[in-house]
C-alpha cells in the first residue's frame, strides 16, 4: 500500500499507509516524484493556532466569528502538503486532456500515489526542475507583496523573514528595479541562501540592531520600502523601525496570535509609516481587475520557468516519505533545520 505523510493530532505528523478507491471516470492517478509542504499557513493549522482554527471566517461580513469551544482541534487528520510533482499512471475514460506518461503538478498533499480530477492539475513544462515547481506558491504571494508594496526604480528594500516566501520576495524587489536589498533573518543557512541570490547585505536580528545598522548605513535615514514575511511580530516592528519618514511596510506574513512585540505608538506613529497588508489570491485586489489573482499565479510561474527566480537550490532538506514525519516535525521545532522542506520518492 502506498504511504502519505499526514497530521493525526495537533503537532503529531505521521507516515502512514492509506488506499486508493476505484479510479472515477474524470480521475487521474500519479506517481508523485516530489513534493513540499507550505511552512507558513499549514504549520498554523498544524499547530491548531490559526485564526481558522479559532473562529469561521463569514465570507460576507469579512469577519471571524468565534466557535464555542477553540480549544477543539479541528481539521484532523490532517493531509500535509502543498504542491506535488509527478507522472500519470493511469486515466480514467473520460480523461482527454492528459495521458499517461505526463509529467504534471498542482497544489496536492504528500502522497506516493495520488487521484485526483484531471482539472486540478497542469503538465509540467520540459526541462522545468521540480524544485522551482514547488517554488511556485511562496513565489505568487511574494509577487503580491512586491507589487503591493510598489517597489520602484532606485528604491532600498528590507526584506525580514528569509523562508521560501521572503527568499522570492528578495529577488522580486531586485528584478522591479531595487537599488539595494537587504534581508534580515536569524538563521544563517537562509542569509546564505539570500546573499547567494543577489541580495546585498544579510542581517542577523539577534546580533545587532538591523534598524540603527540601517538608518546609518545608507546616505537617507531608512529603507523606502520593507516587506515582512517571517510571521513574527517583532519583525514586523523592526520593519517598521527600519524604514524612512512616509515609507512603506507590507506585511505578507499569515500572522497567527496577539501581536506581542509591536508598538504602534513608537516609529510608525511617529514617521508615519503606510502599512499595507498584502494576499495575493485574494480578488478583487488593488490593482483588480487587471491584475486579478489568476495573472499574478501565472505571472510568478512563469517568472520561475524563465530562470528569473531561481529556486533549485533553495528546497533543503529533501527527504524520502519514510522520513518525512521527523523532517516535518523538524520544520516545526527546529527552523533553523530547513529553508523549504522536500520529499523525493523513488
Amino acid at each position: 500500500m502506498p504511504l502519505e505523510l499526514v497530521a493525526v493530532a495537533p503537532r503529531t505528523p505521521v507516515v502512514r499507509e492509506y488506499e486508493l478507491g476505484d479510479l472515477q471516470p474524470g480521475e487521474v492517478r500519479i506517481r508523485t516524484q516530489f513534493a513540499t509542504p507550505k511552512h507558513g499557513t499549514e504549520l498554523a493549522l498544524y499547530r491548531n493556532i490559526s485564526p481558522f482554527n479559532l473562529g469561521e471566517w463569514d465570507e460576507a461580513l469579512g469577519l471571524f466569528i468565534p466557535r464555542e469551544k477553540p480549544e477543539e482541534p479541528l481539521w484532523f487528520p490532517m493531509p500535509l502538503g502543498n504542491i506535488a510533482v509527478g507522472e500519470v499512471i493511469e486515466i480514467g475514460s473520460a480523461v482527454t486532456d492528459l495521458a499517461v506518461g505526463d509529467r504534471v503538478y498542482g497544489h496536492l498533499p504528500i502522497r506516493e500515489v495520488l487521484q485526483v480530477p484531471s482539472d486540478a492539475v497542469k503538465r509540467a513544462p520540459e526541462g522545468m526542475s521540480a524544485e522551482a515547481i514547488c517554488y511556485w506558491d511562496p513565489a505568487e504571494f511574494a509577487l503580491g507583496a512586491v507589487r503591493d508594496a510598489q517597489v520602484r526604480l532606485g528604491e532600498r528594500v528590507a526584506v525580514f523573514g528569509m523562508g521560501a516566501i521572503g527568499l522570492m520576495a528578495a529577488q522580486m524587489a531586485r528584478l522591479s528595479g531595487a537599488e539595494w536589498v537587504a534581508v534580515v533573518d536569524p538563521i544563517p543557512m537562509r542569509r546564505e541562501a539570500a546573499l547567494r541570490h543577489g541580495a546585498d547585505i544579510a542581517y542577523d536580528p539577534t546580533a545587532i540592531d538591523v534598524a540603527l545598522s540601517i538608518k546609518t548605513t545608507l546616505d537617507r535615514p531608512g529603507v523606502d520600502v520593507a516587506i515582512e514575511a517571517s510571521g513574527n511580530y517583532r519583525a514586523l516592528h523592526e520593519a517598521i523601525r527600519c524604514t524612512h519618514l512616509g515609507g512603506r511596510v507590507v506585511p505578507l506574513a499569515f500572522y497567527t496570535g496577539e501581536a506581542k512585540g509591536l508598538f504602534l505608538g513608537a516609529e510608525w506613529h511617529m514617521n508615519r509609516i503606510t502599512m499595507v497588508s498584502s494576499r495575493s489570491i485574494s480578488d478583487p485586489n488593488r490593482d483588480h481587475p487587471m491584475w486579478d489573482s489568476p495573472r499574478i499565479t501565472e505571472y510568478a510561474f512563469r517568472l520561475l520557468q524563465q530562470g528569473k527566480l531561481r529556486a533549485d537550490d533553495l528546497v533543503t532538506p529533501i527527504v524520502s516519505i519514510k522520513e518525512a514525519a521527523n523532517a516535518y516535525r523538524d520544520i516545526d521545532e527546529h527552523p533553523d533545520k530547513s529553508i523549504k522542506m522536500g520529499v523525493r520518492f523513488s
